[in-house]
């Protein structure tokens, strides 16, 4: 009875929207919430007709620097997570050089789905999807690699396009837009691309589309940490070496012009940044001086221009080891996160803003977005062929 007691105590983590459990605690939730549905079903009084299975939902996110998986299941208020799981594989390594995923990278990669794949079937997942971006994109051997994938683990993994990508990471974070903010720009730094979305609150027409927002233009760069630092180096970097990579980012930024008819309201101060990526919540957690990293501190976090720079500041002009020293950054990120910092100063500087929001959810979240809402649609036409 005092073990049932402790379990009520300590429930599975419970999303608001879709945010992600926090990096230690995946473990112990699942296994709080599998205990909890046990023991419903003990309870629950025999009936004729028995109830469906409650829905759980899989979101794996293949990227150039990460391999990452959630499982949740829907509540009328967001997501409460069953299992996750985050691994740094470095898909991309070295494939801006030879055009082609490495052996080393893809055994890693490999060993990471396998774990996937084994939470995905004890979690009884019904509803997934599992996606690969700019690293199996720009591969030459992207496909076939994720052939082997699907014959080894029975996982699919889908390509998705850029486009695609910037869709999902907006729809994974954009709850956290401030909307009395006439613009955002919403940026999400991964490996080996870099996707932009400008956001606006969408008109209120008689009421209609209250606290909706509405992309008005979105752009994706092939630029990313892991790229950029084998072209640029990310270990130690000067001052001069650093300014570099900024112009020579700013300077692809700039190419893609006002699409969205947005630059005058940033100039004015009129609009935030919204950042989802491991750069800005690297940032967030040395900015907080955490001694480990927790998302519940991180998550809607709002920084100023000048807390960014400082932090940036402080970042290169640290060396790889005191950077891995960083409990929220860590040996995996060391070399990377100081060419992050740069895109995210090219960005600042090309598209003004005081304020930047962080994120700690976006192309897992925005998946599971997709997965409740088809999940709901299909519930909604078994209703109606019922009721016919």
């Amino acid at each position: 009875m005092a073990r049932r007691r402790r379990q009520r105590r300590r429930p599975p983590t419970a999303l608001d929207g879709a945010g992600e459990a926090p990096a230690s605690e995946p473990e112990r939730g699942g296994a709080l919430a599998e205990a909890a549905s046990d023991k419903s079903e003990k309870q629950t009084p025999k009936t004729k007709r028995s109830s469906p299975a409650p829905a759980r939902f899989a979101a794996l996110d293949l990227g150039t620097n990460n391999c990452r998986l959630l499982i949740a299941t829907p509540r009328p208020n967001g997501f409460r997570v069953f299992d996750a799981f985050s691994r740094i594989v470095r898909l991309g390594e070295g494939v801006s050089g030879s055009g082609a995923l490495s052996e080393a990278a893809m055994a890693r990669t490999m060993d990471a789905l396998k774990i996937c794949a084994e939470k995905i079937e004890k979690r009884a997942v019904t509803r997934q999807r599992c996606i690969a971006t700019q690293a199996c994109r720009a591969a030459s051997n992207g496909v076939e690699f994720l052939e082997r994938v699907h014959e080894e683990t029975g996982l699919r993994l889908e390509i998705i396009t850029p486009a695609e990508e910037a869709r999902l990471s907006v729809a994974g974070c954009v709850e956290l837009f401030d909307r009395d903010a006439a613009a955002g720009l919403i940026f999400d730094i991964g490996g080996g691309s870099t996707e932009i979305s400008w956001v606006r609150p969408r008109e209120k027409l008689n009421g209609a589309n209250a606290g909706a927002t509405e992309v008005v233009a979105w752009t994706s760069m092939p630029i990313g940490v892991v790229n950029l630092s084998e072209r640029f180096g990310g270990r130690e970097m000067s001052n001069d070496a650093y300014q570099k990579v900024v112009n020579a980012v700013r300077k692809e930024v700039a190419a893609f012009g006002d699409p969205g008819g947005l630059k005058e309201v940033f100039e004015k101060g009129d609009a935030h940044f919204l950042g989802t990526s491991g750069t800005v919540t690297s940032i967030a957690g040395v900015h907080l001086g955490l001694p480990r990293y927790r998302r519940e501190a991180v998550d809607g976090l709002w920084l100023s221009e000048r807390d960014v720079r400082l932090v940036t500041d402080r970042l290169r002009e640290m060396s790889y080891e005191a950077r891995a020293d960083e409990p929220c950054i860590g040996v995996e990120r060391a070399d990377l996160v100081v060419c992050g910092c740069a895109i995210l100063d090219a960005l600042l500087l090309e598209w003004p803003a005081s304020r930047v929001r962080v994120a700690d959810r976006g192309l897992r979240e925005g998946m599971l977005v997709g997965l409740a809402r088809a999940h709901k649609r299909e519930r909604e036409r078994m209703r109606r062929r019922r009721r016919r």
